[in-house]
């Protein structure tokens, strides 16, 4: 008899052995295990594979959540400051408003020295003003110093502008000053804000293509 005719044999008696023979059945059963995964074994392979992808999420949810719980918090830091400036700028708003020789009695300086005390006092921030010499020319086309104010807080580093008034080509210089200062000490600006009560329309056109936060007069704090 042939291996064919054995074959064929097999497949035809098969069936009918299986369904009456037990002993056979499990016999049969028994080989196929040795050669292929069970159905009980296969689910429980996929169920530990489910485990372990839902872990994963698991574990990625809660590191996002931790991130926007930071994020949430230095964003809370930066609100309250900018509250404090919008309050400086609502108690000046009748005089730097005139500007002029009324400007006189309340420079930059002293707008300054004001902006450092309330919030290193309020918020345990630390402000500073920094002059630095551009030996390259970057910034106004030659070597020169440039001058800015800063506040750090926790890793939150904001440069900004303070001025009596600020033009289109101000703003770009003030644009040039945030990209030396953070080529030179390895560091990019969480935010960069022109404080100024005079800041004509063109401006603040450009301040915004920049992504410089402007802080006028006390209407337009209103509208930011």
């Amino acid at each position: 008899m042939s291996v064919t005719q054995i074959k064929q044999i097999i497949r035809r008696e098969l069936p009918a052995i299986m369904r009456e023979d037990v002993e056979m059945q499990q016999f049969i059963l028994h080989l196929a295990r040795t050669q292929f995964a069970d159905k009980t074994e296969t689910e429980s392979r996929f169920d530990r594979l489910l485990d372990e992808l839902r872990r994963d999420r698991e574990e990625q949810s809660r590191k996002w959540d931790e991130q926007n719980r930071k994020w949430d918090e230095n964003q809370k830091v930066i609100n309250q400051m900018l509250q404090e400036i919008r309050g400086l700028s609502r108690k000046h708003d009748s005089t730097i408003g005139a500007l002029g020789a009324r400007w006189g009695l309340y420079t930059e300086q002293s707008f300054r020295s004001a902006l450092k005390a309330i919030l290193e006092e309020s918020f345990a921030v630390e402000v500073r003003n920094v002059t630095e010499f551009d030996e390259a020319g970057y910034v106004f086309g030659h070597p020169d110093q440039v001058e800015l104010d800063i506040i750090i807080k926790d890793g939150l580093l904001i440069i900004c502008e303070i001025k009596s008034s600020m033009s289109r080509s101000d703003v770009y210089a003030f644009g040039r000053k945030v990209e030396f200062y953070e080529q030179e000490h390895q560091q990019k600006a969480t935010r960069r804000l022109i404080i100024s009560p005079m800041v004509d329309e063109y401006a603040q056109r450009v301040a915004e293509k920049l992504g410089i936060e402007v802080y006028s007069y006390a209407e337009a704090v209103e509208a930011l």
